[in-house]
């Protein structure tokens, strides 16, 4: 006989086992539609045509802090990617590497400085933009403990302006995408922000003129229709 604590860690092995186990077929999204990190993949695939299937789990959906989730992805975050027998987290680095696995040259260039240019600025969204949107977005708008005192919000929505201004000055100068003429994966990221900045409520945002051009062109492209600015913060 199984005591319950073997039927649950064979229960859960199992479960690992299936969420990681298909080596075949397209590519498996594991996370919620409405994440912010999730959206960058879904877009990026919509721009290079990778088939995908996606499954929710986060907020709202299957739990991301289950042993065999965790097995996945120890920080338990979505988006989790599974491509064949590779298991991946971090969605800008899943960005990256879906543009150049695909060679989608236009989006990712080969040379390393052309890389090096784009991925500047979508490690800036991963670390300074993200820091003010905890108090901006998190705390200011929904109200997330510990984000939500008022000092945080405050201290956050200022920051949150101080660096969409930076950004609008970098469009003004070379605009009109991040990389200037072109499209690239450097827009994937920042265009999710500024669809963020846009929606986000109690924040008294300043007029900045090509940020917003910036946020029009974006609106162009279906798949940010689809996956930015779609509805959703």
């Amino acid at each position: 006989m199984s005591d319950a604590g073997d039927t649950l860690r064979s229960s859960s092995d199992q479960t690992a086992k299936s969420l990681s186990a298909a080596t075949g077929g397209p590519l498996r999204v594991l996370g919620r539609a409405n994440s912010f990190n999730v959206r960058k993949v879904l877009w990026v695939c919509d721009e290079i045509g990778i088939p995908f299937v996606r499954e929710d789990f986060g907020r709202g959906f299957k739990p991301t802090n289950t042993a065999e989730f965790l097995k996945l992805n120890l920080t338990g975050q979505v988006p989790v990617v599974i491509d064949g027998t590779r298991v991946m987290r971090e969605s800008n680095t899943i960005v990256r590497y879906l543009a150049a696995k695909h060679r989608a040259t236009d989006l990712y260039p080969e040379d390393f400085g052309g890389r090096q240019a784009i991925e500047q600025w979508m490690d800036w969204v991963a670390y300074d933009v993200t820091h003010a949107l905890r108090g901006a977005f998190l705390g200011g708008q929904l109200k997330e403990a510990p984000y939500d005192h008022p000092w945080y919000v405050e201290q956050g929505q200022k920051e949150l302006i101080h660096v969409i201004g930076l950004l609008n000055g970098h469009l003004a100068a070379h605009g009109p995408y991040m990389m200037g003429n072109h499209f690239t994966i450097a827009d994937i990221p920042m265009g999710l922000v500024v669809n963020r900045w846009f929606m986000l409520s109690g924040l008294v945002r300043p007029h900045y003129a090509a940020v917003a051009a910036y946020y029009e062109l974006m609106t162009e492209r279906p798949g940010f229709r689809e996956h930015g600015r779609n509805g959703l913060p």
